[in-house]
């Protein structure tokens, strides 16, 4: 199955990757192209979009109508391409600093509009293709090159944002839970609005060497003893929540979709 899903969905001439070794985005990647198999989409009514990041070059190994534009634009790009064609499935990929630093504006205002666009953020806590700055979601203390002292800001929870900026579907998983990922972007790409998925996915080379968090194989071992469900996390006391990565479906509501609007105006004249 892993060989036929490559042979169908990607760019075989570009592989292989140049991800580091334990880098967990080859995981979300697969569990992308999964649920788009499980989903029997055709390839052409597939559009990805992704910014400027390790997990943006996502785009370059997948085998559909794919576009990697600037940095933190992706969305702004998607937008376009939504408007243009609205019967294509598109999707986002983009990383913490991508989609939360420099594309925090253009996340914000697509949730608000509800637009019909699934976006799955790779979270890693850093910056990794430039050279391990600390990034919106760097926990505090924690360490970049730009935070050698340790990171004094406080961290973004981009579920918490997306959701109050007016997203109708919320989930976040991590790269240990690898079938939890497929089922979330079925759900996102099922949803008729905006949808925004994170993934917590793995930094050994940067993040982790930079805070001591072990090998590849010790920063999955935290995430599997980590990550608590929704039911779960709200059983426990206040002080046991603490660094919990609280993952699942958090979200899920229901707005009107922001191009169906627009085109009742059309419609109207």
């Amino acid at each position: 199955m892993p060989s036929q899903l490559v042979d169908k969905y990607f760019r075989t001439e570009s592989l292989p990757h140049i991800w580091c070794p334990g880098c967990g985005n080859g995981i979300v990647t697969r569990a992308i192209v999964k649920a788009i198999d499980n989903l029997e989409l055709n390839r052409d009514d597939v559009c990805i979009v992704s910014g400027i990041g390790c997990s943006s070059r996502s785009s370059g190994y997948l085998d559909f109508n794919t576009i990697h534009t600037t940095h933190g634009r992706a969305l702004a790009f998607a937008t376009g391409i939504k408007f243009a064609n609205p019967n294509l499935h598109v999707i986002v990929i983009t990383g913490d600093g991508d989609c939360a630093a420099i594309g925090g504006n253009h996340l914000i205002h697509a949730a608000r509009r509800n637009i019909d666009i699934t976006t799955i953020v790779f979270n890693n806590n850093i910056y990794g293709m430039t050279g391990g700055q600390y990034s919106p979601t760097t926990p505090t203390g924690d360490k970049g090159t730009t935070a050698p002292y340790g990171n004094i800001d406080a961290n973004f929870d981009l579920c918490e944002l997306a959701k109050a900026a007016g997203a109708t579907y919320v989930s976040r998983s991590t790269v240990y839970g690898a079938n939890m990922i497929i089922k979330q972007v079925e759900e996102g790409i099922k949803n008729k609005g905006f949808s925004f998925i994170e993934t917590i996915t793995t930094c050994p080379t940067y993040y982790g060497r930079k805070n001591k968090k072990g090998d590849a194989v010790d920063m999955m071992n935290y995430l599997k003893e980590n990550s608590v469900s929704k039911i779960a996390f709200e059983k426990l006391p206040e002080e046991k929540r603490r660094n919990k990565i609280l993952v699942g479906e958090l979200y899920k509501g229901q707005r009107p979709e922001y191009i169906e609007e627009y085109n009742k105006i059309i419609d109207s004249f």
